[in-house]
Parts: C-alpha cells; sequence; structure tokens
C-alpha cells in the first residue's frame, strides 16, 4: 500500500484503515445512506459510521457543482 501510495503522489502514510476512511468518506459525499454504509463496514452502531458525516460536511466546501463548469 506504501508504494502505490507514493505513486498515487500521496505524502501521508497509506493504511488500510486510510482506505476504509476514504471509502466510506467518498460513499457519503456520493450520497449513500448512512444505513448502507454502517452495514457495509460492520459498524454495531450507526453512531460509529456517523463519524464519516462530519468528516464529508468538512470536504463538501470544496465541491463545486458541474453546472459551474458550463
Amino acid at each position: 500500500m506504501a508504494r502505490a501510495g507514493k505513486l498515487a503522489g500521496i505524502e501521508k502514510r497509506v493504511t488500510a484503515h486510510v482506505l476504509r476512511h476514504s471509502y466510506a468518506t467518498h460513499l457519503i459525499l456520493r450520497g449513500v445512506d448512512i444505513r448502507s454504509i454502517q452495514e457495509l463496514l460492520g459498524h454495531v452502531d450507526v453512531r460509529t459510521t456517523e463519524i464519516y458525516t462530519k468528516l464529508a460536511k468538512t470536504m463538501r466546501g470544496e465541491i463545486t457543482s458541474p453546472l459551474d463548469d458550463l
């Protein structure tokens, strides 16, 4: 994973845990419902999954609308 991270230009340490976080955050940003993500990640308590919604909220400010490109 470290080699793939370097090839992708990622400077931080890449681990399976980082990939899991990234996957969950991207699913939220794509509009996948929290309950489905909870099931995919195997979380017993939805509050554990809700951590990713906080991460995604901070990233939403970086998202531009496709209409802005017209």
